[in-house]
């Protein structure tokens, strides 16, 4: 977890899993500056670690990482009881067409099909869309 401050546990937590060092930086500072805390993940195995450590309140997925990539982590997201109703944003330079054909054939092999992300963004994130999509998906006023 970045910063901790008195009050923090009140506020709204943002688990951001990126390869990317820079645009973790920059989606932290994103949402710590607009009232959130956040906690940050390298890779996606990490992700799920601080996912089931955390239980934040909204996961910000980038889709392309390596090793376990977004998608694999998204799948064990919601095939997991008590991660599968954390709300997630799949935030990438993937297009979202790509995306939704990826999980339909996914889905083609499996017993229980994973539903599709509450939201998808490319990257890079316009910083308000991206505020206003998270406390839209957490019921804040916008």
């Amino acid at each position: 977890m970045t910063g901790t401050f008195p009050g923090d546990a009140e506020k709204p937590a943002i688990l951001i899993v990126d390869d990317e060092m820079d645009m973790r930086i920059f989606l932290s500072t994103v949402f710590e500056t607009s009232g959130f805390r956040t906690v940050v993940a390298r890779d996606g195995r990490q992700g799920l670690e601080k996912a089931r450590q955390t239980k934040p309140d909204l996961v910000i997925l980038d889709i392309m990482m390596p090793g376990e990539g977004g998608a694999l982590i998204y799948k064990a997201l919601k095939n997991d009881p008590d991660l599968n109703a954390i709300p997630v944003i799949m935030l990438s330079a993937v297009d979202e067409p790509s995306f939704r054909h990826y999980l339909k054939m996914l889905n083609a092999k499996l017993d229980k099909p994973v539903p599709r992300p509450e939201a998808y963004m490319g990257k890079p994130p316009e910083p308000e869309a991206l505020l206003n999509l998270a406390r839209t998906i957490l019921g804040m006023l916008v």
